[in-house]
């Protein structure tokens, strides 16, 4: 949805979250005919610096931001933490109080520019509908449409891509809640944006339904080429849409990386600490190798004195032994999770693909088996 004035945006903002359509997008793949012809290129969005208070709190404190030209980076981090906030402002919907936001060469916000919402190019997705009631279906994806367009095939053509063709002359109240929910997509790309803001957009999704929608949502964002910035809390479906993940705390962004290189190499204890499951182990590190309760474990970077050395779960092995004794068991299956005490109290978790070898009580010697990871300085 292209924003314009004449839009009244919500506190809670409002939009589009899939729920109800679990086949449409895989469908506008397969069918040539439903692709979204981009006549604008996908452009970089630029934020540098970007400050926001609201009655004095600090919510975005010099936030810095990259989302490179026909990507989808995710925006990953806790309730509260100024995500929302960050996105709203890309879109003009928030003025922000000082540093600067361009898309492509355009600078939208900054000391001295701002760009109205409908003027920017910016398409928005938010967590629940925001139809109007009065209009058919046609008539609001047309809204942010120009006047020539609005007669020109496009509307159909929109409406197939999100497996509604046939619609346009039906009213909202005749649709159900996910066909309200598509339409709401279809706005937000019917004006060709060269950049799309999603917030939230699987968080109304039943669990049945949020594993394949935000599969095929990032095979349709690829497949559009635009460059696409979506604000979520959970990390397994940051990891899953976006090409890179930016993590963002207490209103900064603190690291911006492949998921891949976040889960092998947070840039902080912090980070560390909310990005999937981790032991840290005290060790004292001489070099590129730190020794620790379960032996010596090589490290990324050179590093000297006391740390806390960072260990996922699966990069642990167990065999009979004496070292600990195993708590508890969480078996999912398609793996198992051991926790596994130690005489001082100490816990780890540590991960088997496989089923359960050992049971509550055992005592078992604990390893590590992966290569190098990352440490930090050791906390007070």
């Amino acid at each position: 949805m292209s924003t314009t004035p004449a839009l009244r945006v919500p506190d809670r903002p409002s939009g589009c979250n899939f729920l109800g359509m679990p086949n449409f997008l895989s469908m506008a793949l397969r069918t040539e005919s439903a692709r979204l012809p981009l006549e604008a290129a996908a452009e970089a969005i630029v934020v540098r610096g970007v400050q926001k208070s609201f009655g004095g709190a600090a919510v975005l404190k010099g936030v810095d931001l990259d989302v490179p030209a026909g990507t989808v980076v995710a925006l990953l981090g806790p309730s509260g933490c100024g995500k929302t906030t960050l996105l709203r402002s890309v879109a003009g919907l928030e003025r922000i109080d000082a540093g600067q936001i361009s898309v492509g060469r355009r600078t939208l916000s900054g000391p001295k520019a701002f760009v109205a919402p409908e003027a920017r190019r910016v398409g928005m997705v938010f967590q629940d509908w925001a139809l109007f009631p009065h209009l058919t279906v046609g008539r609001n994806v047309a809204f942010g449409l120009p006047r020539r367009e609005r007669h020109s095939g496009r509307i159909e053509e929109i409406l197939r891509l999100v497996d509604l063709g046939g619609f346009g002359e039906r009213m909202p109240s005749t649709l159900s809640g996910g066909q309200q929910q598509r339409v709401a997509l279809a706005r937000a790309l019917a004006n060709r944006p060269s950049v799309i803001l999603l917030d939230e957009p699987f968080s109304n999704l039943d669990a049945s339904l949020r594993n394949s929608i935000r599969l095929e949502v990032q095979r349709l964002l690829a497949d559009l080429g635009v460059t696409s910035l979506f604000v979520t809390h959970q990390q397994e479906e940051a990891f899953v849409v976006g090409d890179r993940v930016a993590v963002m705390l207490d209103g900064e962004v603190v690291q911006q990386t492949t998921p891949a290189g976040l889960y092998e190499a947070p840039a902080t204890r912090a980070v560390a600490d909310f990005i999937g499951d981790a032991n840290f182990l005290p060790g004292d590190a001489v070099g590129e190798k730190a020794e620790t309760r379960v032996g010596v474990v090589p490290l990324r970077d050179v590093m000297w004195g006391a740390v806390d050395v960072m260990v996922r779960p699966e990069k642990l092995v167990l065999e009979p032994g004496d070292d600990a004794r195993v708590e508890t068991i969480e078996f999912y299956g398609h793996d198992a999770v051991y926790l596994v005490r130690f005489a001082d109290g100490t816990l780890l978790r540590t991960r088997v693909l496989a089923a359960p070898e050992f049971s509550p009580g055992d005592r078992v010697a604990v390893g590590y088996a992966g290569d190098g990871t990352v440490a930090y300085p050791r906390l007070p």
